[in-house]
């Protein structure tokens, strides 16, 4: 693709899988890649990332709205009390993706989550482990150079399992740290691919799981 291609509103250059929706290159420019520690926002992408699994981002995204409704805003304590009511609801919401097991692991990660906070003080404290020295400018010059999974990923995967998590394999894994932050895969081209730092950019805790 040439660099012309890929300039989409106003003129700047972006990734090039940005540019084939309206909401893929609001996401893109807005969300995809800036360090997330709100952690709300991280169960939000933890879920809706286990959603994609087998879909495109961009069927999840058009939904995000009625997911925020129907998910009651991503409250996780909320969302760990949903009752077989609640999920025959779910179930017959056409709003969102009607998969029984990904509801059912939503619920689930919701009561694995609040696990962690309680253990850790926060979600954000524990998931940042994974992210090192926090995210560095990108180095990707093409899509093909971005890694499905990474040993990052592989030990985020790995610890998530054991703390109950469901839908967190490696890729999906890796596709959640792109999500909020933790690595920074906008291509070189790319006006976002070094962003400048704000009080978002500022990386959590270091470290990692060994349990």
């Amino acid at each position: 693709m040439k660099r012309t291609e890929q300039a989409g509103q106003g003129g700047l250059k972006r990734c090039e899988w940005a540019l084939g929706d309206p909401a893929l290159l609001e996401y893109h420019d807005v969300e995809w890649g800036v360090p997330e520690h709100d952690d709300r926002k991280l169960f939000e992408f933890l879920v809706l990332e286990g959603v994609q699994a087998g879909l495109s981002w961009l069927t999840v995204l058009k939904k995000r709205e009625n997911y925020r409704r129907a998910f009651d805003g991503f409250d996780p304590e909320r969302i760990s009390r949903y009752d077989s009511r609640k999920v025959r609801s779910l179930l017959a919401d056409v709003g969102i993706i009607r998969n029984r097991a990904k509801i059912a692991a939503a619920i689930g990660n919701a009561n694995a989550f609040l696990a962690v906070q309680k253990e850790f003080g926060s979600f954000d404290a524990y998931i940042w482990r994974f992210a090192g020295d926090g995210p560095k400018p990108s180095r990707r010059r093409t899509l093909r150079q971005i890694p499905a999974r990474t040993k990052e990923s592989d030990r985020m995967s790995e610890a998530l399992k054991g703390r109950g998590f469901k839908f967190v394999g490696s890729t999906i894994s890796y596709a959640y740290m792109q999500a909020v932050g933790m690595v920074n895969d906008h291509l070189t081209y790319c006006f976002r691919s070094n962003p400048r730092a704000d009080n978002r950019d500022r990386p959590g805790p270091r470290g990692v799981d060994r349990r």
